[in-house]
């Protein structure tokens, strides 16, 4: 679908400055209040308009992007927000966090912590002959993944047009380092353990997240295709959580271990302001 022949109901004016706005946010660190609050007709394709308007201005700005982030793939969360699919957004080369690293305090405004499964693509994916085989040919290799999901909405409270807008509550990721091909790993039953701080605080598996994540994959190619970006070889993809995401503190240490890979792992710095 042409971006001119979206369904918006707000005013050119009124995402330029939602877009500005949560760029400030970005800039400053102080949250803002929800998007659909000051505008309740406001629809997802408006969202979606501010979402690009800021990857355009940030790709303006230097920074690049290198995938995407896939959301809203548990079925219970899309009944919760009124929606019956994903959403996504941008992944940019300067979100991701080493394996093992420290997030510096006052990175973040309020992080949780996902558990996913990530593509890499060894081609782009033909949307036009988009089976099974095709998306499987296209993937050069899955990672283990820790998304670490942001809001600049404040106290997170957040619809589908508010996380949709601000890049689909994206904040950073983190990669695991040693690469597992696809015929190697069962993604939908491979079982996810999550711990922070050695507690054992989320748990799930493959078929969490639409089934398998490789159907995360083909929504989100025929998606982007549509949109005029379509997934290219290099392309690091999320797919969404496997099990319920956990808020997380300064000082804290988070371990995701999904079955068929290495464990990956985050630290965040304690906030030395007195």
């Amino acid at each position: 679908m042409a971006i001119a022949e979206l369904n918006r109901a707000m005013s050119d004016v009124a995402r330029d400055e939602q877009a500005a706005a949560l760029r400030r946010c970005h800039e400053t660190g102080a949250p803002m209040p929800a998007l659909r609050r000051a505008f309740p007709d406001a629809t997802i394709d408006d969202a979606y308009a501010i979402q690009a308007a800021n990857t355009a201005w940030w790709e303006r700005q230097g920074r690049r992007v290198v995938g995407a982030k896939i959301g809203l793939t548990a079925r219970s969360v899309q009944r919760q927000l009124g929606v019956d699919q994903p959403d996504f957004g941008h992944l940019f080369a300067d979100m991701e966090v080493e394996d093992g690293a420290v997030v510096p305090a006052g990175q973040l405004i309020q992080p949780k912590v996902e558990a996913e499964i990530a593509f890499v693509l060894d081609r782009p994916v033909d949307t036009a002959r988009l089976t099974a085989a095709e998306l499987i040919g296209c993937v050069a290799h899955v990672l283990p993944a820790i998304e670490i999901v942001d809001s600049r909405i404040a106290s997170w409270d957040i619809g589908i047009v508010d996380t949709v807008a601000d890049n689909a509550s994206s904040g950073l990721f983190v990669l695991g380092t040693r690469p597992v091909p696809l015929a190697a790993v069962d993604l939908r039953l491979c079982g996810m353990v999550l711990e922070r701080n050695g507690d054992q605080v989320s748990f799930g598996a493959g078929a969490a997240c639409l089934g398998n994540p490789l159907h995360a994959l083909a929504w989100l190619a025929r998606r982007m295709a549509a949109l005029g970006r379509p997934l290219n070889e290099g392309d690091v993809v999320l797919a969404g959580a496997l099990g319920p995401m956990v808020a997380v503190e300064p000082g804290d240490f988070v371990e995701a271990r999904i079955e068929g890979f290495d464990p990956v792992r985050v630290s965040f710095a304690e906030n030395t302001k007195s």
